[in-house]
């Protein structure tokens, strides 16, 4: 039995790489992730909602295109081989699903179809539900927040945020709010941006089915783990090619060192260590909405194991490339970090197999 991609599934992916290739060179991205081009990161974001990434997941009555998360996972994975510099994870992917889980109907067509025309962009904050800080956490009493989260994804160019309590309860709030405090994270990767959400009796709208059932927090979290797992499928690709490319190139001793027995082990295992997590993404992603009893586990797998390969290959790419491949002009480094941040957002590898084994046991 074949298990790939459908011939839409293929055009999706190769309409977002071809225009990431044409309006997102390395340049483009040096000079975003350096503030140098403050508004070219929302050009290159209006280009690719031209293409409907913000509806993909949105029902067709709200307006949306009504597709699988298997859509959603190969759009991620081009812009993880892209490094594209913007919004989708949380907008696009977990607080539509979010929404769909836990919302009314009220809810949902007030939101969902605002989405869909892009009057609506949502910043995600759920690590207190996963993972709570030390000095962090939110309380929600007579219909307002309290406390911060941290590491909430896209808070920066919101205009709502979805937060959760250690309850798995999920929140709607508005960024206007002057009970609302945005302080920017630094994080290695540059290319996304990521915050700490203060509250203090900050009005908030609780989705209807997140009170009673943290259902609808797991599986948002779940889609999201997913797309983590296909960006960086498709960043670990990129640095695999500019390896096997560099190696076909660059000179040692009269011969490219491509010939040589170590460095061509070194790209055979990459390309080993690859292949196996595209049918894992792909078959977790189809599982999210087609096979219930194994979407857990499957979202658990393809978080874990595809961050483990990636930072694998992310090593041995950058050692192909000897000294060059620290240098900033080479730009090696800005998938190496989107990589190392997939690998701990939403869950380290670790925290998230013990998630997979605490499902099983239910």
């Amino acid at each position: 039995m074949y298990f790939g991609l459908s011939e839409e599934q293929s055009f999706f992916k190769d309409n977002i790489k071809k225009y990431l290739d044409d309006n997102a060179t390395l340049d483009s991205i040096r000079h975003i992730t350096n503030g140098d081009e403050k508004n070219l990161s929302r050009e290159i974001h209006n280009g690719l909602l031209n293409l409907g990434i913000n509806s993909l997941l949105i029902p067709e009555k709200y307006g949306g295109l009504e597709l699988d998360l298997l859509f959603a996972a190969v759009v991620s994975e081009s812009l993880g081989g892209g490094i594209g510099p913007v919004p989708f994870i949380a907008p696009y992917v977990i607080a539509p699903k979010a929404i769909l889980e836990a919302g009314s109907s009220e809810q949902k067509e007030k939101y969902l179809s605002k989405i869909a025309v892009n009057e609506a962009l949502f910043g995600v904050g759920f690590s207190e539900f996963i993972g709570k800080r030390n000095d962090a956490g939110v309380s929600f009493s007579n219909g307002a927040l309290n406390g911060r989260s941290m590491f909430v994804l896209d808070a920066q160019t919101a205009t709502h945020i979805l937060l959760a309590d250690k309850k798995g309860r999920i929140f709607i709030v508005e960024i206007n709010s002057n009970n609302i405090e945005i302080v920017n994270l630094t994080t290695v990767d540059k290319t996304r941006q990521y915050a700490e959400v203060i509250c203090k009796d900050l009005e908030a709208e609780i989705l209807i089915g997140s009170e009673n059932s943290q259902e609808p927090i797991i599986k948002a979290i779940d889609a999201g783990r997913i797309m983590l797992a296909a960006d960086t499928l498709g960043a670990a690709q990129t640095m695999i090619n500019k390896a096997v490319d560099y190696a076909k190139e660059r000179k040692q001793f009269g011969r490219v060192i491509g010939s040589f027995q170590a460095v061509k082990h070194m790209c055979a295992e990459m390309a080993a260590d690859l292949e196996p997590c595209y049918a894992l993404v792909w078959h977790a992603a189809h599982c999210h909405d087609h096979s219930p009893s194994d979407a857990r586990l499957m979202a658990c797998h393809a978080k874990s194991h595809t961050s483990e390969m990636g930072k694998g290959i992310a090593k041995k790419a950058t050692e192909v490339h000897g000294g060059m491949g620290f240098t900033d002009l080479l730009g090696l480094h800005y998938w190496f970090k989107r990589i190392g941040v997939n690998r701990q957002i939403l869950g380290s590898p670790e925290l998230v197999r013990e998630e997979a084994i605490q499902s099983q046991l239910k």
